[in-house]
């Protein structure tokens, strides 16, 4: 298949491409997406619904083919265009939208934007004990403004009680060549531990988001 080389598309555009996968499986009202899968942004679609099976949780994604990288930015991601998200945030309480991102000294930093800022530390303190050698940054001042996923039409913020986006630097997502360096991993047979520590973190602050009340549990 061909890389796209058209210019900007809408969302629904996107959808139609050949190749393109738009899955929903909804379970609980506790929700993750990652509408930048597939070939664009690796592996985040794979993080968010092992993530969400684990917790049994909900889930949405839009995966891209090899050969096609077409960046829609997120508040152009709209559930006016797809069905599937609009019933996949109608569904949900809150909801955590995995990215990635790559920036030059900032290999180890996994920035926690979004409106709902209770759901925000609650999710970076599951992901600081689970994975510790990374930094998890949930102050907004100190994440960069584009990345920050605040803007109203962002769908990390559409459902009733609001939700988060996650930018995950290519290291945790195990795209970085220290993977292949990594004593005693085999990247043939094993996912990288990290990735595996990252759906840990998320899979565990779902489990324990109390969705009834939308407050997070003392203590954490």
């Amino acid at each position: 298949m061909q890389e796209v080389t058209k210019g900007p598309i809408t969302f629904s555009e996107l959808l139609a491409l050949p190749g393109v996968i738009e899955t929903v499986d909804l379970r609980s009202r506790f929700g993750f997406c990652a509408f930048h899968g597939g070939n664009l942004e690796r592996l985040t679609d794979q993080i968010a619904s092992e993530a969400a099976a684990r917790s049994g949780s909900s889930f949405y994604g839009v995966m891209q083919p090899r050969g096609t990288r077409q960046h829609i930015p997120s508040a152009k991601v709209s559930p006016d265009e797809s069905p599937k998200l609009k019933e996949f945030l109608e569904h949900c309480d809150v909801v955590v939208a995995i990215h990635g991102y790559g920036l030059k000294g900032r290999w180890i930093d996994l920035l926690v934007g979004g409106q709902n800022r209770d759901l925000a530390r609650h999710v970076s303190w599951h992901l600081r004990r689970e994975i510790p050698s990374y930094r998890v940054i949930d102050d907004l001042e100190a994440i960069p403004k584009r990345l920050r996923g605040v803007h109203p039409d962002n769908p990390a913020n559409l459902p009733r009680h609001g939700g988060i986006q996650i930018e995950l630097p290519p290291r945790v997502r195990g795209l970085t060549p220290m993977v292949f360096r990594w004593p005693g991993f085999d990247h043939h047979t094993h996912r990288f531990p990290h990735v595996l520590q990252l759906v840990e973190g998320l899979a565990a602050a779902a489990d324990s988001w109390p969705i009834e009340s939308n407050t997070p549990p003392v203590g954490a």
